[in-house]
């Protein structure tokens, strides 16, 4: 399998995946919408041990969710593209923003998440499993 890569608009932070990613879950939450500016985040669940930052070092903003955890959120300081989160009781797995990937495999999107906070707007498809808030 040839690694996945990607990074932020800028260039200055890069990365790869070692797995294969088919299936992406979007988060609704009221801090993935601020991060976007949209209805929220698109996301690939990898695991830690898959991820590395090839380039670059990326910021970190770490902050209470919704859910009462914990989350880091990494981004780019020099153009603002946030990259990936990790929960602080689960560093073992890296949440990776689906559209910082360059050479992306056919994915297909099967979850929602924080559906409860979702904007009037945002569009869900009925065969897409939904959580109203954190899943488990």
């Amino acid at each position: 399998m040839t690694p996945l890569q990607g990074g932020c608009l800028c260039g200055a932070i890069r990365y790869s995946v070692d797995a294969a990613i088919s299936e992406l879950r979007a988060c609704h939450c009221t801090d993935c919408q601020k991060v976007t500016g949209a209805g929220g985040t698109v996301n690939a669940l990898v695991a830690a041990k898959d991820f590395r930052i090839t380039q670059g070092t990326p910021n970190r903003f770490t902050k209470k969710a919704d859910s009462g955890r914990i989350l880091h959120r990494y981004f780019c300081g020099d153009c603002g593209v946030s990259l990936y989160s990790q929960r602080e009781i689960t560093p073992e797995r890296v949440v990776l923003r689906a559209g910082t990937i360059e050479n992306a495999p056919p994915m297909t999107l099967t979850a929602h998440i924080w559906t409860k906070s979702k904007r009037p707007w945002s569009h869900i498809d009925p065969a897409a499993s939904q959580t109203p808030g954190s899943p488990d």
